[in-house]
């Protein structure tokens, strides 16, 4: 999946979860997922724990936190 495609699955929505960057509309940020990484967890660990959750959905935060880092636009505003 491109890195343009898997940026897709994150937004931005005032008035959900404080307007931080969301996976797919749901109630679960990017900063959950990576201090999860951060913690320890797997990715199948990940994805056992939060079945909703799809491998591309990691990626996907992996992606936006990389852009953030060289400071580029991570992810279009919806």
């Amino acid at each position: 999946m491109s890195s343009n495609s898997l940026l897709s699955r994150i937004e931005i929505k005032p008035g959900v979860c404080g307007g931080k960057p969301i996976i797919r509309g749901m109630r679960f940020t990017v900063a959950n997922l990576l201090e999860l990484l951060a913690g320890g967890m797997t990715e199948k660990e990940i994805l056992d724990d939060y079945p909703y959750l799809e491998a591309d959905d990691i990626r996907a935060c992996l992606e936006y936190a990389a852009r953030l880092a060289s400071h580029t636009e991570p992810a279009p505003m919806k």
